[in-house]
C-alpha cells in the first residue's frame, strides 16, 4: 500500500486487484477449454500467457504496495513467472510433459510465495482464502510434476482447473473484501448520526 493511504484504501485496492484477477482467470479458462483444445497454437498461445499474466499482475500488485523491495514475496513470485514464461516457451517445442513439468514448479514455487504474501498481508483481510489458494498452488505443482512423468498425453486441459481453482480464491477474497468495505462505510454513517 503506497504510505499516505489508509487500511480502507488498501483494502479497496485489493478489492479491485482480485476482481480484476479472477475475471482474467475465468477467461483464460473459458479460452482454454474452448480454442485451446481446438486449436494447439492457440492453446500453445494460452500456456505461454498464463505465466506472463501473473508476472505482470505480481509486479504491479508489489509496487502499488510500497515498491518490489517492500514485498519480497511478490517480487520473487513475479521473477518465477518470468521465467516460467520462457519455460513454458522453450517447452512448447519440446514435450507436453515438459510444459506440464515447467507449469509444476511454477505452481510450487508461486504458490508458496502466494502464501507468505497472504500471512504478510493478514490485517487486510480475505488472506485467509489468498493462504489458501497458495497451498492448494503448492499441492497442485506436485500433481503437474507426477502427471508429467505419466505416459497419457497431458494438455491444456490438465492445468485450466487449476486456473479455475485460482479464480474462485480470488473471487472469494474480492467479495470478502467488498463485504467488509459495506460493514465499515456502514458502520461509519451510524457512527456520524
Amino acid at each position: 500500500m503506497n504510505p499516505s493511504s489508509g487500511p480502507a484504501e488498501a483494502s479497496r485496492w485489493l478489492r479491485s486487484y482480485y476482481f480484476s484477477r479472477a475475471a482474467f482467470s475465468v477467461a483464460w479458462v473459458a479460452a482454454a477449454f474452448t480454442i485451446g483444445r481446438s486449436l494447439p497454437p492457440a492453446g500453445a498461445a494460452l500456456l505461454v500467457v498464463y505465466p506472463a499474466w501473473d508476472a505482470l499482475a505480481n509486479l504491479v500488485d508489489a509496487r502499488r504496495n510500497g515498491g518490489l523491495k517492500a514485498n519480497p514475496s511478490q517480487t520473487l513470485n513475479a521473477a518465477i513467472s518470468a521465467v516460467t514464461t520462457l519455460a513454458v516457451a522453450v517447452a512448447l517445442g519440446r514435450s507436453p510433459h515438459a510444459v506440464l513439468a515447467a507449469f509444476g514448479v511454477w505452481a510450487i514455487l508461486a504458490g508458496l510465495f502466494q502464501l507468505v504474501t497472504g500471512v504478510r498481508r493478514w490485517g487486510t483481510g480475505a488472506q485467509w482464502a489468498m493462504v489458501l489458494s497458495g497451498a492448494q498452488s503448492a499441492l497442485a505443482g506436485g500433481f503437474f510434476l507426477k502427471r508429467a512423468s505419466d505416459l497419457s498425453v497431458p494438455g491444456i486441459a490438465d492445468i485450466a482447473p487449476y486456473a479455475a481453482f485460482g479464480a474462485l480464491y480470488f473471487l472469494i477474497s474480492a467479495i470478502w473484501l467488498s463485504v467488509r468495505l459495506a460493514r465499515k462505510s456502514r458502520a461509519t454513517r451510524e457512527a456520524r448520526q
